[in-house]
């Protein structure tokens, strides 16, 4: 472990207010290690650390000594990015391949539980009857649960929401995410997609589920619903430029929170397919593969580029494993009093990937 990595390992020992933390991706350069989870457990001999560690298939749980030496052969692995949840706050660290370790820390407050038999943390458990109602199968419903996992652990306070679900097809994550916030706090959810069939047999299952007052449908695009505003917005695999509408129209409706689960990139990939790759790095899209993967890529980072040079502060994170679906980045911004030389340095970076690429993202032209 290098000294980089000092204040990570502060906060993994602090016995006062370490929650839970998830280690996962991997350092440039370096082969991934498995994705693990850590939290606090008590057992006879006192308190230890749990691991429960994943190779994609069947998750593995040990206790371990909560010592610095566990604690130091977890550092040293090469895990290129750290979710750290504290009583007091949440904490992202990315590791670079340099070894440095760059944090942001938000404000929250969480109670501690380190009972050894704690359930699993469902938001909404798999088998919850909410499920019954609005279907989908085992792979959807733990996406959902993961998808507001990382919403719940963004969104603090009780104040009363307004949440827009652009996209929201059959609805699972709309009533999910209602069937959740709503234990804490007064909340409006609306859905809107493009199929009047959708509206109607999303409305009719709001109903049935005795949440219509507060649970409404819109047949029609995120570019063009008639909204009367939202506080968060959210877009589960929305398709190619879905996302980029899903994210123009929450900065236009002043949203102070955005989380989006881009689905397939394919205005990009053909920009890149006509176009012809800046020298040395013809390499990166020669080859079909490697170019829909890069692709993806460049999109999700001019998004985030754009959206930081909004006042936006924002994490590209993971946000379920790889083996549940193939599209599991998550773009999570929340509206910040960012300085505007960070703006700036966002913009002119946006430029000069554009300018370098030849691409005209679809963001950019909704965001005007």
């Amino acid at each position: 472990m290098t000294a980089d990595l000092s204040e990570l390992r502060a906060l993994l020992l602090d016995r006062d207010r370490l929650v839970s933390a998830v280690a996962a991706g991997r350092i440039k350069g370096t082969e991934a290690p498995p994705h693990t989870r850590l939290r606090p457990v008590t057992v006879k001999a006192g308190e230890a650390l749990q691991l429960e560690t994943s190779d994609g298939a069947r998750p593995t749980v040990q206790n371990l000594p909560w010592t610095p030496e566990t604690v130091d052969e977890l550092l040293a692995r090469p895990y290129g990015n750290w979710h750290v949840e504290l009583t007091d706050a949440t904490v992202q660290v990315r590791v670079t391949k340099r070894g440095k370790a760059f944090l942001h820390r938000t404000e929250a407050s969480r109670v501690r539980d380190t009972s050894h038999d704690r359930a699993k943390p469902h938001l909404i458990a798999p088998d919850d009857p909410l499920f019954d109602v609005v279907g989908g199968d085992a792979a959807k419903r733990r996406q959902v649960d993961a998808f507001l996992h990382l919403v719940d652990g963004s969104l603090t306070g009780s104040t009363p929401l307004r949440v827009v679900d652009f996209g929201c097809g059959n609805a699972y994550l709309t009533f999910a995410a209602y069937r959740h916030l709503a234990a804490s706090r007064e909340v409006e959810v609306i859905g809107v997609d493009v199929r009047e069939d959708q509206r109607v047999r999303n409305g009719q299952v709001a109903t049935e589920l005795g949440c219509a007052d507060r649970v409404r449908f819109v047949a029609d695009t995120a570019a063009s619903a008639d909204l009367p505003g939202a506080d968060v917005v959210l877009a589960l695999h929305a398709c190619d430029t879905a996302t980029d509408e899903a994210l123009a129209r929450g900065v236009s409706l002043g949203a102070a929170h955005i989380f989006a689960a881009p689905c397939c990139h394919h205005d990009i990939a053909a920009q890149l397919r006509s176009g012809s790759a800046p020298a040395p790095y013809g390499s990166l899209v020669r080859d079909g593969i490697l170019l829909e993967r890069f692709a993806d890529t460049l999109t999700d980072a001019l998004r985030a580029l754009l959206l930081r040079s909004l006042g936006y502060e924002v994490d590209v994170v993971e946000f379920i494993a790889s083996a549940h679906t193939p599209r599991n980045t998550m773009l999570r911004a929340r509206r910040a009093d960012v300085p505007a030389a960070l703006r700036t340095a966002a913009r002119v970076e946006y430029d000069g990937l554009v300018a370098a690429w030849g691409v005209k993202p679809r963001l950019a032209g909704l965001l005007g």
